[in-house]
């Protein structure tokens, strides 16, 4: 299997929609569509309005080149991150909400290439840990995480307050 030629770039506005449908795509995969709230206005609020609350990254691999013989490129994979904090390191952390390849294009390096990029970037702004969640049934997720050197914590637990929860636990 001969690898693609790809490039990783940070998402722009512009790519809103694109991303929108990337995160379709990785909700059908994960089997939590009926989840899905977000959209491409929101997805532009949230990460390219006047505080932005996260980054993205896009994986475009090169496809056909058109009549003027530039090659169109399209997008297949994005990672989405944003900053944390670690109290017991008093250090800024790098958190990977969600990172996800077109099924098609696994296997040629296009994960393994957002997380090293998003490794290199934790490192260059002087974070502490690059930390992520994988859900426990998906094992290749979890044999591919390993195998990029990654800990899967057994002790840990996520605790996730949402909805009518929320708004009883921030109630004033």
């Amino acid at each position: 299997m001969s690898k693609p030629t790809f490039t990783l770039r940070p998402a722009t506005a512009a790519d809103s929609e694109t991303l929108f449908k990337l995160i379709l795509a990785l909700a059908e995969y994960e089997k939590l569509t009926h989840l899905v709230e977000a959209t491409p206005q929101k997805i532009e609020a949230a990460l390219f309005g006047a505080k932005p609350h996260a980054e993205a990254v896009l994986v475009e691999v090169d496809g056909e080149a058109g009549e003027g013989g530039e090659v169109a490129r399209k997008a297949v994979g994005f990672a989405l991150f944003f900053h944390n904090f670690s109290t017991f390191l008093a250090k800024p952390g790098l958190y990977l909400e969600d990172l996800y390849v077109d099924p098609a294009w696994r296997g040629h390096g296009l994960g393994k290439a957002l997380l090293k990029h998003l490794a290199a970037l934790a490192v260059e702004r002087g974070c502490g840990r690059f930390e992520w969640s994988v859900l426990d049934w998906n094992q290749p997720s979890i044999d591919f995480y390993q195998a990029m050197g990654a800990d899967v914590l057994p002790d840990w637990r996520i605790c996730r307050v949402t909805g009518t929860a929320l708004d009883k636990l921030g109630a004033k």
